[in-house]
């Protein structure tokens, strides 16, 4: 018996050095688990004490050569307010004032064509072309070509239309009458009239 009691603790002897030196720090293995049945039994027949842990953790446990401690969270914006008394701001801008523009207005350009007027040399008609309620242009249409009316139908042309004749210059058609032309000129008022009071 006593044989036996001493073969278990000269055998838990060794096994606790062997543990102790494996153990130690830069071994790099994990201490393994002495059995409860190959622990050192005193004579007196109570288990010897395990010897301290070098690191001073608990029996058994191999410390981890990287401690894991989680990081504290941060405290967020909202919670330090909070914290120190204070009230949650938006640091959003205003939104910017609407802008006013003070373009004018789109003017339309418009044609305004007066009625076929017969006379003495043939008919005619006046197109004006107004920008808002201003002509800007004329021109007559129909007018007779060749011989002696054609040449004063030129002459009425030359005086009453286009972009600076006396049309557009009076605005109105409250024009003199073109000498030697004065039925082409008579016709071309009337005409123009007529388109001016449509409008």
């Amino acid at each position: 018996m006593r044989r036996a009691l001493l073969a278990i603790t000269g055998l838990a002897a060794g096994t606790t050095a062997l543990v102790v030196l494996k153990g130690a720090p830069g071994a790099g293995q994990a201490t393994p688990d002495v059995p409860a049945a190959l622990a050192p039994v005193a004579p007196g027949g109570s288990a010897a004490p395990e010897p301290p842990s070098p690191t001073g953790s608990a029996p058994g446990v191999t410390p981890s050569p990287r401690a894991s401690s989680k990081p504290t969270p941060k405290p967020s914006a909202d919670r330090s307010a909070a914290s120190r008394g204070g009230t949650r701001t938006s640091t959003s801008t205003a939104p910017a004032a609407p802008r006013t523009t003070t373009s004018a207005p789109k003017v339309t350009t418009r044609t305004v064509t007066g009625p076929s007027v017969t006379y003495e040399y043939g008919s005619l008609q006046v197109r004006i072309t107004l920008s808002g309620s201003r002509i800007v242009d004329a021109t007559a249409i129909g007018l007779p070509l060749g011989g002696q009316s054609g040449q004063r139908s030129d002459d009425v042309q030359a005086r009453y239309s286009g972009t600076s004749g006396e049309v557009v210059a009076r605005q109105s058609a409250n024009l003199s009458t073109v000498s030697g032309a004065t039925y082409t000129s008579t016709a071309y008022k009337q005409s123009l009239q007529a388109a001016l009071d449509k409008a």
